[in-house]
């Protein structure tokens, strides 16, 4: 169903800036580290975001009544462009399960930093990842690495699915643990992206110092 944002009654002050045309940009939201409580927020500043449904599996538990069966759906949401969430729903059934999951993937949603950071490469588009990456959800880890360019994803299936709906074209990766469990496995990946925010490069590292110029403040 295609979003209208005139039908949205948001309920958090960021989702009442959104609709009132305050907040224009997603970046603002990331940048300055404000919540992301409803998915609307992100339909109404990324309204290209793509949906892909990785994994829907029966989960059982048991309860004093008796076994319970329900749904678990895996799902990641991205627009190609450097941005990418992944989320995960459960319900009594398959269809309620995949969309509480597509909400939860929206509200996770980050930036993606992209680069040409190969040495066989350096035609400085971003293709690629800048530096290495490193994720870990569970037991499955999976490290990042720039690729250049003609490469294509060399990632599994899950892998591979989160890192081309963030936009990533060519990257070398390595994995370690049981990656068979769709949900770590997408995870640690998503982890692996979000950790390329996290680095700090020689210009930040001197402006925390208060470098300008050889001069330290």
């Amino acid at each position: 169903m295609r979003f209208n944002i005139e039908e949205w009654e948001p309920k958090t002050t960021i989702g009442r800036m959104v609709k009132e045309g305050e907040i224009t940009d997603i970046d603002y939201i990331l940048d300055n580290n404000l919540p992301i409580l409803e998915p609307e927020i992100v339909d109404a500043l990324l309204p290209d975001l793509e949906e892909k449904v990785l994994d829907v599996k029966l989960v059982q538990r048991m309860h004093k009544s008796g076994r319970r069966a329900r749904f678990r759906a895996t799902v990641v949401v991205g627009n190609k462009n450097g941005y990418v969430g992944v989320g995960k729903g459960k319900a009594k059934e398959v269809g309620p399960a995949i969309r509480k999951a597509i909400a939860q993937a929206k509200k996770n949603i980050i930036r993606v930093k992209r680069g040409c950071g190969s040495w066989e490469c350096g035609c400085g588009t971003p293709h690629s990842v800048p530096y290495k990456g490193y994720g870990k959800c569970g037991s499955t880890a999976i490290i990042l690495l720039p690729a250049p360019k003609g490469v294509g994803l060399v990632a599994g299936d899950v892998a591979k699915a989160v890192l081309s709906l963030a936009g990533i074209k060519d990257v070398w990766t390595k994995t370690f643990g049981e990656t068979r469990t769709t949900y770590n496995f997408a995870m640690a990946t998503f982890e692996a992206l979000r950790s390329l925010n996290f680095t700090r490069t020689m210009d930040k590292h001197k402006q925390k110092l208060g470098v300008v110029e050889g001069r330290v403040f």
